[in-house]
């Protein structure tokens, strides 16, 4: 419409000029101030007057041309589809098998059989402590503890024979066996000397070197990781706990290695944090290729909902009224034509689920096969004529 104005004014304004071109030539030549002064006035006057009515002629065609013709629009037809929906969480890599190893024995570290990087077995010797002479203690003992056993036997057979006191018998028994018995204790200590792996693994860190003097419980002599039994800890909010729980699917992806992987929730806590009302939750991190490290950045996507025959639509065509319910504008009576389809806007009020990037889940409001107005949708009116773009 206004293109429309603008070329009427000109052609007014070509026409005016064109017909009294000379004319107006003739009054500049005369130099007349006044009379070209008056000429002007009349002009403008006369182009104020076509461009009121002009304005009137818009007006009445912006007003009824919809009616008529129908405003353009285009349509989708509503569908089900299968609708995921994830919380995006991050967290690190741990695992229950990254340990420091530390003497339970005193001394001279006289050995260190491993370096860094090796792998180790369950069971298997990874340094030795100086027994500071236990090992010869224990032979001494065993000497004495054979002495006490023969005695301990002569002085059975006596007593079988009803022959000697029973208490020489008991005490020659009694003899024996703390002599035994002070024997495993000596190797038990022994045995605190040579320090194994607990588990199988890697040698991460040889962080005291041998000949060193170490103390129990005090000096780091390994780290040994595990990195088989790798896992995911981290906090979800509590609104969440109905969802998410032993068994959800997890998506989880890591940055620096630009792998993603598939998991579980293996474990939820029983606990809910009250400083920061949230649960924590377990996801175990298979390793085949063992690149994932501990307190490795990890971006998770847990999958909290899922609804097989979801309808998803456009956040972009909801309106709201003025009671704040939600509702989309819909075409009904829909009547093919040559060049466009003609239908009458309908609306429709909506209730609304999950959200997911531009995308809403419908709850209820629509149903399958209900078509309805994406551009266009917030311009067109209740009961309101329109056309409908052709695919």
């Amino acid at each position: 419409m206004k293109k429309l104005s603008l070329l009427l004014i000109s052609l007014f304004i070509l026409t005016s000029c064109g017909d009294q071109a000379q004319s107006i030539e003739e009054l500049i030549a005369t130099g007349d101030t006044e009379m070209i002064a008056q000429k002007k006035t009349e002009l403008l006057h006369t182009k104020k007057m076509l461009e009121n009515e002009i304005n009137s002629i818009e007006q009445f065609l912006d007003k009824n041309s919809v009616k008529k013709d129908g405003a353009l629009v285009s349509i989708k037809t509503i569908s089900d589809t299968i609708y995921n929906h994830f919380i995006e969480l991050q967290g690190s890599v741990a695992t229950k098998q990254n340990i420091t190893l530390m003497p339970e024995m005193g001394g001279i570290l006289t050995h260190v059989y491993v370096t860094e990087g090796q792998r180790v077995v369950k069971g298997q010797h990874l340094a030795r402590i100086d027994d500071g002479g236990i090992s010869q203690n224990i032979e001494q003992m065993k000497v004495q503890a054979q002495l006490a056993k023969t005695t301990y036997e002569r002085q059975e057979r006596l007593w079988n024979q009803k022959i000697g006191s029973e208490i020489q018998y008991l005490q020659t028994k009694a003899a024996y066996e703390a002599q035994v018995n002070a024997i495993k204790s000596m190797q038990q200590q022994l045995a605190k000397t040579i320090v194994t792996a607990p588990f199988a693994g890697v040698i991460d860190n040889v962080i005291t070197e041998q000949g060193t003097t170490v103390s129990p419980g005090m000096t780091q002599l390994l780290r040994i990781v595990n990195l088989d039994n790798m896992y995911i800890e981290v906090e979800v909010p509590e609104t969440f706990i109905t969802s998410v729980k032993q068994g959800t699917e997890v998506e989880v992806e890591f940055p620096v290695l630009g792998e993603t992987l598939k998991s579980m929730v293996r474990q939820t806590s029983a606990y809910i944090n009250p400083s920061n009302r949230s649960f924590n939750i377990e996801i175990p991190v298979p390793n085949k290729k063992g690149r994932v490290k501990p307190n490795l950045t990890a971006r998770l996507k847990i999958n909290d909902y899922t609804n097989k025959e979801a309808i998803l639509i456009p956040l972009a065509v909801i309106s709201e009224n003025q009671h704040g319910d939600q509702y989309v504008m819909i075409a009904t009576n829909l009547q093919p034509g040559d060049q466009y389809h003609t239908a009458v806007a309908k609306r429709k009020l909506i209730t609304t689920g999950k959200i997911t990037k531009n995308l809403i889940e419908i709850t209820s409001g629509l149903t399958k096969g209900d078509y309805i107005i994406e551009e266009g949708a917030r311009s067109v009116r209740e009961d309101q004529q329109v056309r409908i773009k052709k695919a």
